[in-house]
């Protein structure tokens, strides 16, 4: 039987959401946590994407499978509540759990999805409060001209300028609907981008060379090149990583 959990993450200790040989990862933390309350070892988790290391999630969804019997509710599937529930209570707490709940068996965690949204936040001013979760820019930018490059981006399929160099991808093909800064207050703003699917670092990549737009370091027809030429030396910089938020996935 399939399940799918709803979790969500501070990714600042984590080297991403993907397995890495070199440091942990939310995936690990949790394929661990299921195995331990479920007691059964090969426990596999799949996720709707992969976060790059320092990236959080205010929701991510991931499956596995389980066929055998656990908690009050046997002959009947996972007791979805209780399992939540342990599960919060074994994961460290820069993890979380949501919602477990099972799903047909062809639903799958990344390919089921229709879209995922992100949020990149940027605010202009020091801030204790905001500074581990946005990225403090002291230079000042033009949001509307910022915005009106953001719009171009719904005109194009193909974002290989965007996408990190030598990342094993088959296509850099993906379909944004929506894009656009949104100010929060007079000093901090968020950058919302919505896709079917994203490439590796894209977001942050894109930020970046948004931001070289708002700064005049790059023309609306510079951007548009950008686009069109498909190199990723002709992007901007990608921005850090610690105000990147995956926000939303649809089903």
């Amino acid at each position: 039987m399939r399940y799918f959990i709803t979790l969500s993450y501070d990714g600042t200790h984590y080297h991403g959401w993907q397995i890495q040989p070199n440091g942990p990862s939310v995936q690990e933390k949790l394929q661990w946590a299921l195995s331990t309350i479920l007691r059964q070892e090969d426990i596999l988790v799949t996720g709707a994407g992969r976060t790059d290391a320092g990236v959080h999630a205010r929701m991510m969804v991931a499956h596995f499978d389980f066929c055998g019997f656990w908690g009050e509710k046997q002959g009947e599937g996972l007791d979805c509540k209780q399992l939540a529930y342990k599960l919060n209570r074994l994961l460290p707490q820069d993890i979380a759990i949501q919602a477990i709940q099972p799903v047909r068996d062809d639903m799958h965690a990344r390919f089921s999805a229709t879209s995922r949204t992100y949020h990149y936040y940027i605010h202009t001013i020091k801030d204790p409060f905001r500074r581990a979760y946005s990225c403090e820019l002291h230079y000042p930018l033009d949001f509307k001209l910022m915005n009106v490059a953001a719009a171009m981006l719904l005109n194009y399929e193909d974002f290989g300028a965007f996408c990190k160099a030598h990342a094993d991808v088959k296509t850099t093909l993906c379909h944004v609907t929506v894009a656009e800064w949104r100010e929060t207050s007079p000093t901090s703003w968020y950058f919302e981008i919505t896709a079917n699917r994203f490439l590796r670092n894209m977001v942050r990549a894109i930020v970046g060379t948004l931001i070289d737009v708002g700064r005049g370091r790059l023309s609306l027809d510079d951007f548009r090149k950008v686009i069109e030429g498909r190199r990723r030396t002709e992007a901007g910089e990608s921005m850090p990583a610690n105000a990147l938020f995956l926000e939303n996935i649809t089903y």
